[in-house]
């Protein structure tokens, strides 16, 4: 068991608890002989014990470590003491990508699609090495403190899918792709899969999919559609969505077949948002008819199983995916064996009989609906272009008129002396796409397109893009650099260049509030008099929303805390009726508030119920003269030294007085009694005596002594 203060490896020394998952433990620690911190990874007790697991764990773990990249929490070291497996890995100070959501409720979809980007350079370096993820979630997604992204939890994710999935893990399930969730092969095309469902929840601020049980989620990636983000958040960018989309098909054939694809639509989304690039993938024969295969004969008998088995039985929460899957395994493999007894019988199976011919109806039907719109499109487009042959730019058709639109040949239309504008539509209505980069000139008016990287009247696919040069017009002028700037000062440098400015904010770490971040059109770039310069200006740092602590164990709350953003102040231990000793039970900022990023919290740690108090005790009582027992050679009248005092040594009185009673009345006394004490003096051995001189008689002084004695008090409780 990690006890923190221990060490591990003869080096690493445990910190503290920073993190904990379905299968393992996150530790801060101190690495002795590098001087620096890292995290240490444990995997947990009930998974330790099983050797295959921990043989798969090592191995990945092993594989993950020869990762080295910026966009990866890389690790540094795995091992293993006293039963204790342990993976040392790079410590990112920040929050999961999950917490971030769940603080910002759902990201822009430029701050989505950037976090994307990075996560992408992460994946896509580990697929050139051959490692698939497999577990790609928010929850396995950081955000440093100065912005960085990283993915973690490489190579324990292979281990963890080739054993049982429980409720450990569902969070999880939530982000499986299809083909895992069938529990068959996964490529790297499911960590493309995962990651759309991550984007869909930046996007959304919600899962696409969601149910009681991890079944049910799993069910639903295999069968039910992915809602479209638009209808949860309607601004939301076409080709963003279309990416999402492309990523979250069903079939790996549809999705992005590598990162290199993915991350170069993530970029052109950034610069043309509004544009439809996304390339949707057929897979070939998808309209054909062809022959069932063996293997998807035997797909089609575990889902027939699958669904013949949700009738009768009913699986609870501790039912889970991989252990589905073991069972439709194990009821083919059964059919398997009565099919190879049997022989040609099997081409009889009635369960099958029933599935073939519902296929049959299902690809009929298709067929038809899919030679009606073949029709509908053939004969529309001869209509329209018997209307306006002579007009039409289409000069060829590049495939027969079951192809796509996009691979038809347009005409290049004459661009050049139109405006930006014009040439730009006449370009959108053929299907083509266009850049326009400008150019100081002093023969052609501002906004004039000059030239185009394609001659009118060439053949050009649609879809393709047209690079247009546009006249900045003879007065064309750098634009100067406000980068770091106040946003007044940038303005009026921006407008004095004659250049209009639009204004965007976001939070900056580093850049002080009012403070330009960023420009577009970059510096030093030249652009036309009259073009809108957008500036990105900084909102100060992003505040801290405050995380509840009450209710936490000291350690835990103060972990969260700080992973928060925030500062511990003062930590005091005071007793609480409501909150076991240990957890903290009050804090100085309300939860649920926003306060500037390192603002100290202050918290109250509860020692629990405070104890029951001792009795008390009262004393109300007089004091009364010694009596002739007590001091027999007493004189009334005598001057007597009273003093109280209780069983615990309090003095509750210290007086000198010739006149009784004497009153004595306290409270809140934690002795029951005490002890009066009396102290007076007594003339012992007067006589007389004649004067040698006159005869008289004299009187001769005694001397004085002191007697005393005490006397027992019982006090009353209180």
């Amino acid at each position: 068991m990690v006890k923190i203060g221990m060490m591990i490896g003869d080096r690493y020394e445990i910190l503290e608890k920073i993190g904990t998952g379905g299968m393992s433990d996150v530790y801060k620690a101190k690495c002795h002989k590098l001087n620096r911190f890292v995290a240490i990874k444990v995997l947990k007790q009930e998974f330790s014990e099983n050797e295959s697991f921990v043989s798969k764990f090592r191995t990945e773990a092993q594989a993950a470590a020869g990762l080295m990249h910026p966009s990866i929490v890389n690790v540094y070291d795995v091992g293993e003491e006293n039963g204790i497996y342990y993976i040392v890995m790079e410590l990112v100070e920040g929050i999961t990508l999950k917490k971030y959501i769940e603080k910002k409720a759902r990201l822009s979809f430029k701050e989505a699609v950037s976090i994307a980007i990075q996560v992408s350079m992460g994946i896509e370096a580990a697929h050139n090495h051959h490692i698939i993820h497999r577990d790609i979630k928010p929850q396995n997604i950081m955000i440093s403190r100065d912005g960085k992204v990283k993915v973690t939890d490489f190579g324990i994710a292979k281990a963890a899918t080739s054993n049982t999935i429980t409720s450990n893990v569902m969070g999880s399930v939530h982000y499986t792709s299809p083909e895992q969730a069938r529990g068959g092969y996964s490529d790297e095309k499911s960590d493309i899969y995962s990651l759309g469902i991550t984007m869909f929840e930046m996007l959304t601020g919600r899962v696409p999919f969601n149910g009681e049980t991890t079944v049910a989620i799993a069910i639903k990636h295999i069968q039910e559609e992915l809602p479209l983000p638009k209808e949860y958040v309607p601004e939301i960018p076409g080709s963003v969505e279309s990416i999402v989309l492309k990523c979250c098909q069903k079939s790996p054939d549809r999705r992005y077949q590598n990162m290199q694809e993915l991350i170069a639509d993530l970029k052109q989304s950034l610069m043309n948002p509004d544009e439809d690039f996304v390339v949707r993938n057929d897979p070939d024969m998808e309209r054909g008819t062809r022959t069932i295969s063996d293997s998807e004969r035997a797909q089609i008998k575990r889902r027939a199983a699958y669904q013949e088995s949700q009738t009768h039985q009913n699986y609870g929460e501790r039912d889970n995916i991989m252990h589905l899957r073991s069972d439709m395994d194990e009821m083919y493999e059964e059919e398997e064996e009565e099919e190879a007894e049997e022989g040609e019988d099997y081409d009889y199976n009635p369960r099958m009989e029933r599935v073939t011919t519902v296929l049959a109806l299902l690809g009929g039907v298709v067929f038809c609906v899919v030679a009606i719109i073949l029709a509908v499109k053939v004969f529309g487009n001869r209509e329209e272009r018997g209307e306006s042959s002579s007009n039409s730019p289409i000069i060829a058709d590049s495939s027969d008129s079951t192809e796509e639109e996009e691979k038809k040949i347009v005409q290049m239309p004459q661009v050049k002396g139109k405006s930006v504008e014009e040439a730009r539509n006449a370009l959108t209505d053929l299907g083509v796409k266009s850049e326009v980069e400008y150019k100081e000139s002093d023969e052609i008016a501002a906004g004039e397109v000059i030239s185009a990287d394609v001659e009118a009247g060439t053949g050009i696919e649609v879809g393709s893009t047209v690079k247009l040069v546009a006249s900045a017009g003879p007065q064309g002028v750098e634009v100067p650099s406000v980068v770091g700037l106040s946003f007044e000062d940038a303005s009026s440098r921006l407008k004095s260049q004659g250049f209009e400015v639009t204004k965007a904010e976001e939070y900056s770490e580093e850049v002080e509030e009012n403070n330009v971040i960023s420009q577009v059109p970059a510096a030093e770039t030249k652009a036309a008099k009259g073009s809108n310069i957008t500036v990105t200006v900084s909102q100060g740092k992003e505040p801290v929303w405050v995380p509840k602590l009450v209710g936490f164990s000291e350690q835990d709350g103060i972990a969260i805390a700080l992973e928060a953003g925030l500062q511990i102040g003062d930590v005091a231990y005071v007793y609480h009726s409501e909150y076991p000793e240990g957890q903290i039970c009050y804090q100085s900022h309300s939860i649920n508030t926003y306060v500037a990023p390192e603002t100290v919290i202050d918290i109250q740690v509860s020692k629990g119920p405070e104890p029951d108090a001792p009795p008390t005790y009262k004393c109300n009582t007089s004091i009364t003269a010694p009596t002739p027992e007590e001091a027999p050679d007493y004189v009334a009248g005598t001057e007597v030294a009273v003093t109280l005092v209780t069983d615990d040594g309090k003095v509750l009185l210290e007086t000198k007085t010739a006149s009784f009673p004497q009153a004595a009345n306290y409270y809140g006394l934690t002795a029951s009694g005490g002890t009066v004490t009396m102290v007076y003096t007594v003339t012992v051995g007067g006589s007389t005596a004649t004067d040698p001189t006159t005869g008289e008689e004299v009187a001769v002084p005694g001397t004085t002594e002191e007697r005393s004695f005490t006397r027992r008090i019982e006090f009353t409780a209180e």
